[in-house]
């Protein structure tokens, strides 16, 4: 016995009600889990009173974009600041392998664009050591990082391997590659494949990211290999052709689970999400619709104007470097062209934006555009690139995205059909912060708005995504499973407000939230934090495989 942890509530992942219980950790697993007083613990055992603390499985996050940051940041921060101890990487179609050199500035560009990372972090992150998606989770299992660590094969990735720049279907003779690569990459230890046929998914250039080219047969071709290996998740970003009907249509012919994104409730549509769940709960198939429980908030600059980028003007703008871009906003017939789309696409969110950041609008933080625009006499699409381009520093406009339905959210949280997600985290780094959504969930949906129970909470972040996810051994507190624990004070667990910070290759920005009531954490049995503080310098994280490629084992 290495580690014995007495005095705990513990929450098991199970669903099960928390319980007076102790735990016991040998060789990075947990040996014993027994009532109060039952464990001895031998002469050199470390012992930890968890008295007043919960102690549960760690958070499992199912939907990150950690694929370029962890080549820079072993730590996987935020993440790991609140209470996550593994990651899977690579959704939505998009990561950085497999992906030849000629196609290097393509790949990051389109991150840049769809996933709004920094191209200068990129650039001077990445070290391209790899090609090949193998190679890939070779570099991953090698890096000392402080989380575990699995990854999707991303379509948009393996289709410009495969396909180049071309825009079009692919050739027989190139499904078959893109089929062999991704049995290459399955083999290897990739958890799944993912793909986005999500019209708002504009890349490099402002051209559509390599998936949406594909034809929908394409898709299929590529999960079937899923089904003959038996093994790995599907996820997907909805968009035309794939839905409810295609994913039940997936999961059953193929045998495979099906993930997609995103299942947003919004204040202006009440009751569209749920009755979207009883829809596809109604049809056959191992099929879960991801969630968020934060509402999705996002700061943009006219600079970087992703979320408007299902409008075609504005892909226009994404197509030049950022440094053009205001010179587009300056010009009256591409105004008059895009004013129109503009104000009737974003008709619902004109009154949920407003002036966040800004060197020279002091005046007008906090009011919604719209009741600018109404004083001034103008359109809120006018008000918003006459107040970035008069401004000394970039304007950060916040807004308030999707997933405003609060009483819908509730629902949706309740609902057990439902897989809780979209953290997003390592992507739109500049622009939002959700990788605490496991802290907001237990602090301010189960504590303060009392709208599912802590053991179910737990559920959601531990074992659920175990479950849904074929993650072996995580996500559970029982004997045989790796010791992912995390112990939290469900008094005081919760978000520190946003901060904005230059950590970034490069000097780049980003925001990131700090977690309170996160005492101790555990990863693979070894102590990354200890009393609310993060422990430097360990990294007992490992990579996470598909279930049927054997157990997952550490670097050598």
């Amino acid at each position: 016995m290495d580690l014995l942890l007495r005095h705990a509530s513990l929450i098991d992942g199970t669903g099960a009600p928390a319980r007076a219980a102790e735990v016991a950790v040998s060789g990075g697993r947990v040996v014993a889990v027994g009532a109060p007083g039952e464990l001895t613990p031998t002469p050199d055992c470390e012992v930890v009173d968890l008295e007043g603390l919960t102690l549960a499985p760690g958070f499992i996050d199912v939907h990150t974009h950690y694929d370029a940051q962890i080549l820079w940041d072993g730590d996987l921060t935020p993440s790991s600041w609140h209470g996550v101890t593994s990651v899977i990487m690579g959704n939505c179609g998009f990561g950085v392998a497999p992906t030849r050199p000629e196609h290097r500035d393509i790949i990051m560009r389109l991150l840049e664009n769809v996933e709004g990372m920094s191209l200068s972090a990129l650039d001077a992150g990445i070290s391209w050591s790899f090609e090949t998606f193998p190679e890939y989770l070779s570099a991953l299992d090698q890096r000392p990082k402080r989380l575990n660590v699995g990854a999707f094969i991303g379509h948009s990735p393996l289709r410009a391997f495969v396909v180049g720049g071309e825009e079009r279907t692919a050739t027989p003779a190139e499904l078959e590659r893109m089929r062999e690569i991704v049995r290459e990459a399955l083999e290897a230890g990739a958890i799944g494949f993912s793909t986005s046929r999500q019209p708002a998914h504009q890349g490099a250039y402002g051209r559509p990211v390599p998936s949406r080219f594909a034809e929908v047969d394409e898709v299929y071709s590529m999960v079937s290999v899923l089904g003959e290996l038996g093994r790995g998740v599907v996820q997907v970003s909805i968009g035309p052709g794939l839905f409810v009907d295609q994913f039940s249509e997936l999961a059953t012919r193929f045998g495979v689970p099906v993930t997609w994104t995103a299942l947003v409730a919004r204040a202006d549509k009440p009751g569209a999400a749920m009755r979207t769940v009883e829809r596809g709960g109604a049809l056959p198939g191992e099929v879960y619709p991801q969630i968020a429980c934060r509402p999705i908030v996002m700061q943009i600059t006219m600079d970087d104007p992703v979320p408007l980028a299902e409008i075609d003007e504005w892909k226009e703008a994404l197509a030049r470097p950022r440094e053009e871009r205001a010179d587009l906003y300056r010009d009256a017939s591409w105004r008059e062209r895009a004013r129109p789309a503009t104000l009737s696409a974003w008709s619902h969110r004109w009154s949920k934006i407003d002036v966040e950041e800004t060197g020279a609008h002091h005046d007008v933080v906090g009011i919604p555009l719209d009741r600018l625009a109404q004083e001034r006499g103008t359109t809120p699409f006018d008000v918003m690139l006459d107040l970035a381009l008069s401004d000394s520093v970039p304007t950060r406009f916040r807004v308030v995205l999707e997933n405003d339905g609060d009483a819908e959210i509730a629902q949706l949280l309740a609902d057990k059909r439902t897989l809780l997600g979209l953290s997003d985290a390592g992507a739109h780094a500049n622009q939002l912060c959700d990788a605490c959504y496991s802290t907001h969930l237990l602090g301010h949906w189960v504590r303060e708005r009392g709208a599912i129970s802590l053991e179910d909470a737990v559920w959601r972040l531990t074992g659920h995504p175990h479950q849904a996810f074929r993650v072996d051994g995580r996500g559970l507190v029982k004997e045989g499973f790796h010791a992912d624990l995390v112990a939290f004070d469900p008094a005081t667990v919760g978000t520190t407000p946003v901060e904005r910070v230059y950590d970034q290759p490069g000097g780049a920005d980003r925001l990131v939230v700090r977690s309170t009531g996160i005492e101790h954490v555990w990863v693979n049995g070894v102590a990354t934090r200890s009393y609310g503080k993060d422990i430097p310098g360990v990294t007992p994280g490992r990579l996470l495989r598909a279930r049927g490629t054997g157990e997952d084992t550490p670097r050598s």
